[in-house]
């Protein structure tokens, strides 16, 4: 007769090792991790250079108060980004109640008329730039965001998906149709720009 004590104790070992790896790690090892990610969603999702070290300061207090419910601890990048988009609209519908002014849009045009030095060499550079951003403002924003975590901070279609609440397919379609964009955008400037 075999024993099954032995087994009992294996399989409860590795039970807990299965547990153990699925918690969710301190605050002080996501914040390390994750900081620059949430740096770069929060401008590239739009708030004010003013802003950012607030909203993302924000998005931090929303993770610890969070993190010791997160049900999925492989998803945590994810996770992590979604809840810096959250955080993000939540400011912006703030500012909008706020800032009837206009001044998120002179923000804006300060951006945009940011120029490097004047030598010659460094012109193109800055014209590019411009077009970058002229390029980025013409892509809708569900396009955008999906085409900057793609291009840019290099999340995979299903971490996108689940970070955005969208189904793959969509993301994929997003992706396709902005890229596509942006392509045509560059091949007419470089037209125009051989034409000189």
């Amino acid at each position: 007769m075999v024993e099954r004590h032995s087994t009992a104790t294996e399989l409860s070992a590795a039970e807990s090792q299965d547990a153990a790896a699925q918690e969710a790690p301190s605050f002080a090892v996501v914040y390390e991790r994750y900081f620059d990610l949430v740096w770069t969603a929060v401008r590239h999702l739009g708030v004010p250079e003013q802003s950012v070290e607030d909203v993302v300061q924000e998005v931090f207090v929303v993770i610890h108060s969070r993190l010791p419910s997160l049900q999925k601890v492989e998803s945590l990048r994810s996770w992590v980004y979604s809840v810096a988009r959250r955080t993000v609209s939540t400011h912006r519908r703030a500012q909008r109640v706020r800032n009837v002014s206009g001044a998120q849009y002179a923000e804006v045009a300060r951006l945009t008329e940011r120029l490097p030095p004047t030598p010659l060499q460094l012109w193109e550079l800055a014209d590019r730039q411009r077009l970058l951003l002229r390029l980025l403002a013409d892509l809708d924003e569900a396009k955008r965001e999906v085409f900057l975590l793609t291009e840019l901070e290099g999340f995979t279609a299903p971490e996108i998906a689940e970070a955005l609440e969208i189904p793959v397919n969509t993301v994929y379609s997003r992706l396709r149709t902005a890229r596509e964009t942006f392509q045509h955008a560059m091949a007419r400037y470089e037209q125009q720009k051989g034409s000189f």
